[in-house]
């Protein structure tokens, strides 16, 4: 695999903070990767649309169960590194 096949983490970063930002109920100016998802207001009805979001752009697959897991993560950092864990055991 080259370097250019590969999406770096701040694309990935970036894309994700960009769909979060869509659904955050809090001034989106202010969501960063170290941002609590509980403060953001996101229900699991928009959680799974990010997810979809998420699977449509990086031509991933979030199995059931792992999106399950997702509503434990904590930070839009931890989506960032599970969404960059899917895209690295897919390259």
């Amino acid at each position: 695999m080259n370097a250019d096949s590969r999406v770096s983490t701040d694309d990935i970063g970036r894309a994700i903070l960009e769909k979060i930002k869509v659904h955050a109920q809090e001034d989106a100016s202010s969501v960063s990767l170290d941002t609590p998802l509980a403060d953001l207001g996101i229900h699991s009805l928009e959680l799974t649309e990010i997810i979809f979001d998420v699977e449509d752009e990086f031509n991933i697959e979030v199995e059931m169960n792992t999106a399950e897991a997702w509503e434990s993560l904590e930070t839009v950092r931890d989506i960032v590194a599970a969404v960059r864990e899917l895209v690295d055991a897919k390259s």
